[in-house]
């Protein structure tokens, strides 16, 4: 990267929060991954906005990341600048049945300030590791539960920095999908309208998610939840599994045992291990169900 983008760079951020050529391996959840040229550690709107802004009209690469649960970096890192929207980003307010965090807020803690506040609603995102704006852009959901049906407003920037609001009726919401995936939103704050309920409900709802997921999903290894997304009429681990792949390998990556929809680092797997055998699981798949997975993983290069 070119001396006079970081030296601008440097002027919209405190040096402590400019790292270069940072292990992507650090900050995602599969913990794999080479090093991005330039990590940009955000702590308010205002410092993203600027960035933002800079990076348009200088046309600079970035890539935005939130806890990096759904993000699979290339061995050989990334030649650009990342984005990192996580714990310096992530205040949260509640008014009555309100609840605001923003963007680099853990789903979990926005969970668990809900239940604080006998609030019901959010139960489905206790277990799910990403970040309150990333899961806005996916619509990110579990256990029947989407953010698309509790989420009320989302502010962000558009890739030139300009300032943006959407109302739920105007997210387009999807499977794994929304507004502010299409057009490159970048969410800096997510508003909740939950319902007003019973805390100890809301607490043994909760404790009911944790523990299916405890018996069901591979939790123990490094991964990044679902590999691929669910085919319609179908699900992916059960394809998976019926194809035969239950615990196939390539190199430090694998085919969960537990659960055929989870690729796991067993450890040492490299993005290269990871990619592989996400395309000998699309293969066989194909051959034998003539089913086109689609991975519900980023891949980043």
């Amino acid at each position: 990267m070119r001396d006079e983008i970081i030296a601008e760079i440097e002027q919209i951020l405190p040096a402590e929060q400019i790292l270069r050529r940072e292990p992507m391996s650090r900050h995602t959840t599969f913990r794999a991954g080479g090093p991005a040229e330039l990590f940009l550690e955000i702590k308010s709107a205002s410092e993203l906005q600027k960035l933002l802004t800079f990076f348009y009209e200088s046309g600079t690469k970035y890539f935005v990341v939130g806890n990096g649960s759904n993000l699979l970096v290339d061995d050989s890192g990334y030649d650009g600048a990342i984005i990192h929207i996580a714990g310096g980003f992530c205040g949260i307010r509640v008014a009555e049945e309100k609840i605001t965090a923003e963007a680099g807020t853990l789903l979990g803690r926005a969970a668990s300030a809900a239940l604080e506040h006998s609030l019901t609603g959010l139960e489905f995102a206790f277990g799910i590791p990403g970040s309150v704006g990333g899961g806005a852009v996916m619509n990110a959901g579990a256990y029947d539960g989407e953010m698309s049906g509790v989420v009320s407003l989302v502010k962000g920037f558009a890739a030139n920095g300009k300032e943006v609001v959407f109302e739920n009726k105007d997210l387009e919401f999807g499977y794994r999908n929304s507004i502010l995936k299409r057009e490159k939103i970048v969410v800096t704050e997510v508003e909740f309208k939950l319902s007003g309920g019973m805390r100890k409900e809301i607490s043994a709802k909760m404790a009911d998610f944790t523990e299916r997921r405890r018996t069901k999903q591979p939790l123990e290894y490094p991964s990044a939840g679902s590999a691929f997304k669910r085919p319609e009429g179908h699900f992916a681990g059960k394809l998976i599994m019926d194809a035969g792949l239950r615990g196939l390998r390539v190199g430090g990556a694998q085919v969960s045992e537990k659960h055929c929809g989870f690729i796991i680092n067993r450890g040492g797997a490299t993005a290269a291990d990871i990619r592989q055998l996400m395309e000998k699981v699309q293969e066989t798949v194909k051959e034998r169900f003539d089913v086109d997975l689609e991975p519900e993983i980023v891949y980043l290069k």
